[in-house]
């Protein structure tokens, strides 16, 4: 059938793109008619072309589609078999690219090429048998919402049917003590009938909704099995109607397995809800109104008012509504929450405040920077959001084998039935052996054994000021073993002071008017020493004309005819010009020299020595990493005597000095090619190729916000002791992916065979089966208990 498809493209910028993308897509098998329209940046194909195709074919011809993200919350799961089933149904919509299922919070991502109603993401939930709940976040707190009556309360159908199903259950306590305590047929009847059809409804609603699909799921197992149990005793009651004595019935069988089913998804439930409690924290921390300045005075507003230019004031106590930049006062504020700090920080006129943060003591007035989703709270939750919904890659083979689990336990139980059956002659002591069967097999153990532990891991990581952006960094963290530093900014404080100055020719005060000449609208560190110093010397730049930055070397300009040139020492050999030996006195220091160029002469002027603290916990940093047998070097573009007593410092393996932006990702990749898994840490632009090179990028949330998107892993504070933190619980968290997959599997693999061979009852199984969903959970929040090292 010949339909339409219209994609936005990202990365066109002339005709030569257009033709590209043109060419690529009329390979695509069923593409009758294409046509790019670079003014819009749209593709349309019509035929009968499939969107992946169409999708890959443009990602080839080397650009990107644009997307969006939607996130929904689906209600129904139960189990591997449900995500899979969820996941399919969703991609058959065209406006749908990509879907990801979470079981731990029960939401469901979607990457969009197109607008997409929610009616249509109902219809398509519904035909799977599922339910669209909503498209808030699974992390908001319930306790602001309305409490739903007694009997729609979370616990109520596990202690109801508890409740009917503890009288079946005694006589088994009573032939201990030697009682005979049972009921009545007709008295256990009637309190199985209700768990099995009332509370146990849900098991059969969803088993149908899985049977209209096509597919099976934990919901069909538990279902076939309690009913198998339930309809033997109706059979065995009615076989027995007319005679002496009471017959042995199973009726406790099939009410006391939904019980243990429905406490075990209730505990289930709860335990899940710890996993997000870290999100749930930063949530929290949203401030709902601000004061602002409007109309001469000072006002209370709703926090999403707040306009990019508004002046806020924060009381002791209060919450800094936006993120900004201090006006006026000083305070302390607690950044606990938001970047791991535990100790206050002093805050004055010109500081930046971030939203979410406590004020302590002062009053502040600020001016708001970014608000909405442009604020750092908003960036930093939508970032533990998508990690706790991604899928580590192992969770490929999880889908494998759930698309064919359900499947294979049918047909493992009907073996188990018949073969009891025929070789025993015990029809009924089959049938509870095959019920056995259906009941342990549950899979929901391994649908959340991975998102468990992202979802505990990565939070956690959040709380200590560690966003952990793709769920494929934990497994690349545990093969690291080569971490690379920048040097400024990274392992130093990145606040340089001027500490040498010397003139070769002229006057200091001269030296000192030209090199603030080509300084004086730097940000660069290094500017900003040479401005200080000036302002401190009351001396005033020049006009300078033709300014320019000499990439990884230096600046240029011109004054009065002549080329001035202030850069590295490489900067002044490539001009010809011999450097002093002798005229350096500052150990370890980064140097700039300044130097002259005529059209008849190239002269140097003079010298500048800048000297940078280490941070305070960069030896910690190397020492930790060390200790995890990781390998530390360092690179730099400063100079390779500042360069060499840095590494002499911290004792590094190696380090390299004088290199340009892309020396560093060319260091990356000779380290990689000779068998090293290389991290890199990073805080600024020329650190992105090389975070991109880095099988693992880790950039600083304190420098530039191109670092931060090259990265996997963000660390809110500058402090390098963060990366060893970073990987460790990485590695924790990988390995408790691996602990629970492996538990999840070996359940199965052992209780299966232990319930066909007639070695568990139908009570027990349904006790098993529970406890290994409860099992995966606590494992994985084992690492609540994890604290960054100190």
């Amino acid at each position: 059938m010949s339909k339409t498809i219209q994609l936005k493209i990202e990365g066109m910028t002339c005709a030569s793109c257009v033709g590209r993308v043109e060419k690529q897509l009329k390979q695509v098998a069923g593409a009758e008619s294409v046509n790019v329209n670079l003014a819009v940046e749209t593709a349309t194909i019509k035929g009968t072309a499939e969107i992946n195709d169409v999708v890959s074919a443009i990602e080839a011809a080397g650009y990107q589609v644009a997307t969006t993200t939607a996130v929904y919350g689906v209600s129904g799961m139960t189990c591997t078999s449900c995500v899979t089933r969820v996941e399919k149904a969703l991609l058959k919509l065209p406006q749908v690219l990509k879907a990801n299922v979470n079981l731990a919070t029960e939401q469901v991502s979607l990457s969009l090429i197109a607008e997409l109603q929610e009616t249509e993401v109902a219809a398509s939930l519904s035909d799977a048998g599922y339910k669209l709940t909503s498209s808030k976040n699974a992390a908001d707190d319930a306790s602001s919402h309305k409490s739903p009556p007694l009997y729609r309360a979370d616990w109520f159908d596990a202690v109801a049917a508890s409740l009917l199903s503890l009288p079946l259950i005694l006589p088994m306590f009573g032939m201990l003590l030697g009682k005979e305590w049972m009921l009545p047929a007709v008295w256990q009847w009637v309190l199985a009938t209700p768990v099995q059809f009332y509370f146990g409804a849900r098991f059969y609603r969803a088993a149908w909704g899985a049977l209209k699909a096509g597919t099976g799921n934990m919901d069909l197992l538990v279902a076939i099995g309690t009913s198998a149990a339930y309809a033997l005793s109706l059979y065995l009651w009615w076989l027995h109607a007319g005679h002496d004595g009471a017959p042995h019935l199973y009726f406790e069988s099939s009410s006391v397995v939904l019980s243990l089913v429905l406490i075990g998804k209730y505990l289930e439930h709860k335990a899940k809800r710890r996993t997000t409690d870290a999100l749930r924290a930063l949530e929290s921390l949203k401030p709902t109104s601000a004061t602002v300045w409007r109309q001469d005075s000072w006002q209370q507003v709703a926090a999403a008012s707040v306009q990019t230019g508004d002046r806020v004031q924060i009381k002791p106590g209060e919450r800094v509504a936006v993120d900004g930049k201090v006006l006026s006062g000083q305070s302390q504020l607690d950044e606990a929450l938001i970047s791991g700090e535990s100790l206050p920080v002093s805050k004055k006129i010109g500081d930046s405040v971030t939203g979410g943060s406590i004020n302590l003591d002062g009053v502040l007035e600020i001016e708001a920077s970014s608000v909405g989703a442009e604020s750092t709270l908003a960036k930093i939750i939508k970032l533990v959001e998508e990690a706790q919904g991604a899928k580590a890659p192992v969770q490929a083979l999880v889908d494998k084998v759930s698309a064919v689990f359900v499947p294979v336990v049918i047909v493992i139980s009907l073996i188990t039935l018949v073969s009891w059956g025929v070789f025993n002659g015990n029809w009924q002591h089959a049938i509870l052996n095959a019920v056995a069967v259906l009941v342990i097999a549950c899979p929901c153990a391994l649908g959340l054994a991975t998102p468990a532990a992202i979802m505990a891991g990565t939070g956690t990581a959040a709380r200590f000021g560690i966003l952990i952006k793709d769920a494929s960094a934990l497994e690349q963290a545990t093969a690291i073993d080569m971490v690379v530093f920048d040097k400024t900014g990274t392992l130093t404080e990145g606040k340089p002071s001027l500490s040498q100055m010397t003139a070769l020719v002229g006057s200091e005060q001269e030296l000192l008017e030209l090199a603030v000449s080509l300084q004086q609208h730097s940000e660069h560190p290094l500017a900003l020493a040479i401005v200080n110093k000036a302002k401190e010397m009351s001396v005033t730049p020049l006009d300078v004309k033709e300014f320019q930055v000499v990439a990884g070397l230096g600046i240029k300009a011109t004054l009065n005819g002549a080329t001035l040139l202030l850069g590295s020492g490489r900067m002044m050999t490539d001009l010809g010009l011999e450097l002093p030996s002798n005229a350096v006195q500052t150990a370890g220091a980064s140097i700039s020299w300044l130097a002259r160029k005529t059209a008849d002469n190239t002269e140097l002027l003079g010298l500048f020595c800048f000297t940078d603290q280490l941070k305070e916990n960069a030896i910690t940093a190397v020492n930790q990493l060390k200790a995890q047998g990781i390998k530390v070097a360092m690179l730099t573009g400063d100079s390779k005597i500042s360069a060499a007593e840095v590494a002499k410092q911290l004792q590094l393996d190696e380090y390299l000095a004088e290199v340009m932006p892309a020396d560093k990702s060319a260091f990356i990749k000779r380290a990689q090619q000779q068998g090293m898994q290389v991290a890199m840490v990073g805080d600024g632009i020329n650190d992105a190729p090389a975070l991109a090179q880095a099988d693992l990028g880790i950039a600083m949330a304190t420098g530039t916000e191109v670092a931060v998107s090259a990265s996997a892993i963000t660390l809110m504070r500058g402090a390098p002791d963060l990366v060893a933190s970073a990987l460790l619980i990485s590695k924790l968290t990988y390995r408790k992916i691996k602990q629970n997959l492996f538990w999840a599997f070996i359940f199965n693999t052992i209780g299966i065979p232990l319930a066909a061979f007639g070695f568990l009852s139908p009570i027990i199984a349904g006790g098993a089966m529970a406890c290994s969903s409860l099992f995966v959970i606590s494992n994985a929040l084992l690492l609540q208990r994890w604290k960054a090292q100190e």
